[in-house]
């Protein structure tokens, strides 16, 4: 069953371009692009106000993605089979788009399953035993039977049975680098046969984008994004796993977690969930039970972006150096929420988001989980 999609957004060819070269333009991420699509109205306004803000912010220039490297991508992606589906669009994962900061473009490999809502997550140890192995399969295979979409990281051991069980049923293997650099590179067969079988490889990152550590975290957050809920088996403590779950929880997704023996290290960041309020797992049919009637997650963020019809522009000009004087003395290296900038300055909501714009868009502000900003210095 997939919930349907009202009024989902359709970029037409150049309106894609605009997306693409705005979120590959410097110091642009998820967060910076919806608040420049809001502010400016189009990607193509955006694009236009990136020089001026970056010099109201103390950059004297910043790098826009020109249009030949934007035609380019595109036409990489037709020479592989792939697509980019933008936030609103009816393809785009449904619960991706109410977590904090969503992608605004995907790269996709695949066929359409990404729009099934009734979506979970299985994560786990890369050293996983036979028995966790077998578990992650079972469960993915009953979860699949049952209309659901798996997702996971195509990491060895756990990610890799619970992708080869849900073959027959959907799959979609989240990448932390570009969807056409496999990792680990012995799972080509299994890519292939996810693709083969109408599942989907799917990345935030660009063509060519070789997975760095830090790379695997946002990744991460984008399988526990696309999911109702995640289950952990076989985590060891600090595992990037355990980084999943955390995801969930700030994303309001259920955590369900199979307990192992506590003598089994590879067990103890699971058991440490179930301690700390985690569903406890013995079957998939716990986690159906769980998830009965569930479509949407609770709480969801309002994050859609849409695309004006008309070239107005809702921006307000330049918000003067008196009110970016106040917000700059307000910020300082410990992550402040922006509602609480907003009191403080007694600035309205759209000044503060422009000239936190601004120096973001300088390099000298970073945004934290939980809509918290903090100046670089």
């Amino acid at each position: 069953m997939r919930a349907a999609r009202k009024n989902a957004l359709i970029l037409n060819a150049a309106q894609r371009l605009a997306w693409l070269r705005l979120i590959r333009s410097e110091n642009v991420g998820p967060a910076t692009f919806r608040d420049l699509i809001n502010h400016f109205g189009s990607a193509e306004a955006a694009l236009d106000a990136l020089p001026g803000l970056s010099k109201r912010g103390g950059k004297s220039a910043i790098r826009i993605s020109p249009l030949h490297e934007a035609e380019a991508e595109l036409d990489a992606h037709d020479r592989i089979g792939a697509r980019l589906i933008a936030l609103g669009e009816a393809d785009y994962p449904p619960h991706l788009r109410h977590i904090d900061g969503p992608p605004p473009l995907l790269s996709v490999r695949g066929g359409s399953a990404l729009s099934e809502p009734k979506t979970v997550a299985i994560v786990g140890a890369r050293n996983a035993s036979l028995s966790g192995r077998k578990l992650a399969a079972q469960f993915s295979r009953d979860l699949g039977q049952d209309g659901h979409l798996i997702t996971s990281g195509l990491a060895r051991g756990i990610d890799a049975a619970a992708h080869e069980a849900a073959l027959g049923s959907g799959t979609a293997a989240v990448f932390a680098g570009g969807i056409d650099i496999l990792y680990p590179p012995e799972h080509d067969r299994l890519l292939a046969a996810i693709i083969d079988s109408g599942g989907n490889a799917i990345s935030e990152m660009p063509l060519g984008w070789k997975p760095r550590g830090r790379d695997f975290p946002r990744r991460n957050r984008l399988i526990s994004g696309m999911a109702l809920g995640v289950i952990v088996i076989e985590a060891a403590k600090g595992s990037g796993s355990l980084h999943t779950a955390r995801f969930a929880l700030e994303q309001n997704r259920d955590i369900f977690a199979v307990p192992g023996s506590p003598l089994d290290p590879r067990s103890e960041g699971a058991n440490g969930l179930i301690r700390q309020g985690a569903t406890l797992v013995t079957s998939a049919r716990d986690v159906m039970d769980a998830l009965a009637g569930r479509l949407e997650p609770d709480l969801p963020f309002t994050q859609e972006i849409d695309e004006p019809t008309d070239d107005q522009s809702p921006y307000g000009g330049d918000p003067g150096q008196r009110a970016r004087d106040k917000l700059v003395s307000a910020l300082g290296p410990t992550p402040v929420e922006i509602d609480e900038l907003i009191r403080f300055t007694g600035e309205t909501a759209r000044t503060i988001h422009v000239l936190l714009l601004e120096l973001e868009l300088a390099g000298r502000l970073e945004r934290h989980r939980g809509q918290r900003v903090s100046l670089l210095l």
